[in-house]
């Protein structure tokens, strides 16, 4: 006999409900159930980023979190960033400073990267590095990632979006 459990929690603004097994990964509740496909599955074991979400305002690997665990929570995928189909200004900063190679990793950087400016908005280089230390990206390195960071601080400061 099957184990299902039902689970109810916000996803990037809507109230959703679902029925899920007991024992899978928020990951694959996300890609599978929501057709998320900005939540990457990179290595499976927490180390990459590639499936870095925000639960209750806090960055967490998708791919560790069992979907039980979110219930009664609030969850943002990069999805959940856009406003009415126009890209968050993190987004465009992302974009113009050249920080996307192949994507793989962007979601993740940018989810990482606005947890940090909703809770400090004027952060220093090094608290960007370590905000974005559970982050792997394979193409561009860091120093376009940061300064994409950087951006979005000065935009957000200036009172434009975030």
């Amino acid at each position: 006999m099957d184990n299902f459990i039902d689970i109810s929690f916000e996803l990037n603004g809507e109230k959703v409900s679902i029925k899920t097994s007991p024992n899978r990964r928020l990951l694959d509740l996300l890609r599978e159930d929501f057709s998320l496909m900005g939540v990457k599955e990179g290595c499976g074991e927490g180390e990459c980023g590639a499936c870095t979400v925000i639960m209750d305002g806090r960055t967490v690997n998708s791919c560790l979190v069992l979907a039980p665990q979110a219930h009664r929570t609030s969850i943002l995928t990069i999805e959940g960033l856009n406003n009415d189909c126009a890209l968050h200004p993190l987004q465009e900063a992302f974009i113009s400073c050249g920080a996307v190679q192949c994507g793989f990793c962007t979601p993740g950087m940018i989810l990482s990267a606005k947890a940090l400016l909703d809770k400090n908005p004027e952060p220093s280089v090094e608290e960007i590095k370590t905000s974005l230390s559970g982050n792997l990206c394979r193409c561009t390195g860091y120093k376009k990632i940061i300064e994409a960071v950087k951006k979005a601080a000065a935009l957000k400061g200036a009172g434009i979006g975030l």
